[in-house]
């Protein structure tokens, strides 16, 4: 199994389509790490990832972007945050029941999908689509069809390997501007819908790709790590603290004797004492992290 999660992009040389391949198998791993998700949660969030990743890479700027879905089912929330650096974390909210064949519908509900685009400099974008589709897959298709009009098709594939959770994924789009056939699209889309599970999560992407298109002229570009990374912090807890009301700061520190501030994403523990939250008043910076 490949050790480094990668991010590969690559073109039809005969056809006006960019085509990209990801494996996430240890990114995901790590998402999964401090949680004990339902078995239909933990796939979803790996699809999820799957499929931020893919996006990041169609976009042309330094930045971020949150892909979430939301509903009024047994889970609440499933989001990924990713950059253009192909750094991901990710979290779930479960209230309630999940069956191990739980789908889509079940686990969300009435739900949507939102995309937020956050770029380093410029304007902040935010999508939403109902979750009409069966599939992830197919829900972020129609997004792509309401949103950019370009044609894109997704392929995600989750699974396990020597008992560890793999999880990996195609993303086929015209290029914009380009005049590309329907049916060629359809074609390329037929075949990339072929790859198995376990050649993506197993196989370099050269082999992949020639396994997928040996008649066809692809170039395949260098590629890119993807990994876990939090971009929690203790002076990120000590910011928000700052914007709390004194008296809610004072009274948990008289129940509590600290305040324990904890990451959903990764699991930390930021412990601030009542020396600290008076040097965060003062301005000074907090005394040396404690992190568990």
């Amino acid at each position: 199994m490949a050790n480094q999660d990668q991010l590969h992009r690559y073109l039809f040389e005969n056809y006006a389509v960019r085509g990209e391949l990801v494996t996430v198998s240890n990114t995901w791993k790590e998402v999964l790490e401090n949680h004990n998700y339902p078995l239909p949660v933990k796939n979803l969030l790996g699809e999820l990832l799957v499929a931020t990743s893919l996006l990041t890479a169609t976009l042309k700027f330094a930045g971020d972007i949150t892909v979430q879905v939301q509903g009024d089912g047994p889970m609440s929330l499933a989001v990924i945050n990713g950059n253009n650096r192909q750094q991901m974390r990710g979290v779930a909210r479960v209230q309630g029941e999940v069956a191990d064949d739980a789908s889509l519908k079940t686990l969300v509900g009435n739900g949507y999908l939102v995309i937020t685009i956050t770029p380093e400099e410029g304007e902040r974008y935010q999508g939403v689509v109902g979750l009409e589709g069966e599939t992830l897959a197919e829900c972020l298709e129609d997004y792509f069809q309401r949103s950019e009009q370009l044609p894109t098709r997704l392929f995600i594939r989750t699974g396990e390997v020597e008992g560890q959770p793999a999880a990996g994924g195609m993303l086929l789009q015209v290029l914009p501007a380009q005049d590309t056939q329907a049916e060629d699209f359809e074609h390329l889309a037929v075949l990339t819908e072929t790859v198995k599970a376990e050649e993506l999560f197993t196989l370099p992407a050269n082999e992949v790709l020639w396994r997928l298109y040996h008649e066809e002229e692809v170039t395949l570009y260098d590629p890119q790590d993807v990994e876990f990374k939090c971009t929690c912090s203790r002076e990120r807890c000590a910011g928000a603290l700052k914007t709390l009301p004194d008296e809610e700061v004072d009274s948990i520190l008289a129940e509590e004797g600290e305040i324990d501030m904890h990451c959903d994403y990764c699991g930390n523990h930021y412990l601030f004492n009542a020396m600290d939250i008076a040097e965060i008043r003062n301005n000074a910076s907090p005394a040396d992290p404690q992190v568990h």
